[in-house]
């Protein structure tokens, strides 16, 4: 068997190729999966409620004054523009109605003599007996009578229109808010009867002072899911995202007023309180990628790249939000800027 001479070069090379599966790389130098810890600036978030507001709130008003006979919608109902939401009923248009049937005979009747004495001027005149003043006074006399009926018609028409208008009408599509009325209330006419929120919602938030500058249109807001408490309301990480489209320019009582479009908010409660975080500046952190982070007996853990070798360092961890390659950790204390993480073990 024979002896294959390998150079010394060589021969180092090959055991650093063998060694270099084990420990990664040479001792102080960063491999191409760590990680560089940098300042990076993350938004400045402020956790506030937000009161769910529809754009508009129309009411819907009797246009008679009478009684409600019948409420046909209560408080949460979805109603359609058109819909009878109640009827009002005046007595006294059955009154009226059946005065002007009267009204109509009795000048119906007048209408015939008057129809029955022009044709009989007529045939006196085609005879010769009778005078052309006498046809006139006829002719006057049919035309008055015909102007009355129909006048009376009209008088009738109008009785029959505002009976029709008893029916309380739902002004536009969208949620009763309030009925304060009951079958066997009075009122008059244009009295509210119902309220109807007739969309579409959104948030109205109510911030200090000292935060107006800092708050903008067309800033991004995230919401929490529904409901007030901080643990149903979940973090700004995993909230979905609103828009400020209005900011008033009033400041009352050390708050200024700003609103939100968020999608889907049609099934809340108007009034409803959710958690929002708004972006009120931005701020200089240290964060790193959440999976080089491990805990061991409770500890949070990363390891350094260091000339000496790995490194493991305690850090305390603060927010989780989301970076542009996944999800990163803000870290308080245990890094600095400039430190390498290595991706050993990770």
């Amino acid at each position: 068997m024979s002896l294959r001479f390998i150079p010394p070069a060589a021969a180092f090379a090959v055991a650093m190729a063998a060694l270099l599966p084990a420990y990664g790389a040479f001792p102080g130098t960063a491999r191409a999966a760590d990680f560089t810890v940098r300042n990076v600036e993350v938004p400045e978030l402020k956790g506030v409620f937000g009161e769910v507001k529809s754009r508009t709130v129309v009411p819907a008003r009797a246009r008679i004054g009478g009684t409600v006979r019948a409420v046909s919608v209560s408080e949460g109902d979805s109603v359609k523009e058109g819909d009878e939401i109640a009827l009002v009923v005046d007595d006294k248009n059955a009154l009226s109605l059946n005065a002007a049937d009267a009204r109509i005979k009795e000048l119906t009747s007048q209408l015939d003599n008057a129809k029955i004495e022009l044709d009989r001027a007529q045939q006196l005149v085609a005879r010769g007996v009778a005078s052309q003043a006498r046809l006139d006074t006829a002719k006057t006399q049919f035309d008055v009578a015909t102007n009355q009926v129909t006048a009376s018609q009209a008088d009738r028409a109008v009785v029959l229109q505002r009976a029709r208008e008893g029916a309380v009408i739902a002004p536009a599509d969208g949620r009763v808010l309030t009925v304060p009325v009951t079958p066997g209330s009075v009122v008059l006419a244009g009295d509210e009867i119902a309220r109807v929120a007739s969309g579409p919602y959104y948030l109205r938030l109510s911030l200090p002072e000292r935060h107006a500058a800092s708050i903008r249109e067309g800033g991004t807001v995230r919401i929490g899911e529904r409901g007030i408490s901080q643990d149903k309301a979940g973090s700004p990480a995993t909230a979905r995202p609103g828009r400020i489209v209005k900011v008033y320019p009033e400041i009352s009582a050390g708050r200024v007023m700003a609103d939100v479009e968020v999608n889907d908010l049609g099934n809340y409660f108007v009034n409803e309180r959710t958690l929002v975080w708004v972006e009120i500046g931005k701020r200089a952190v240290l964060a790193v990628p959440a999976a080089l982070i491990r805990t061991q007996h409770g500890i949070d853990y990363v390891t350094l790249s260091t000339a000496g070798g790995p490194l493991d360092v305690p850090v305390i961890l603060g927010e989780r939000f989301a970076g542009d390659d996944g999800e990163r950790v803000e870290i308080l204390t245990g890094l600095k800027d400039g430190d390498v993480i290595s991706a050993a073990g990770h």
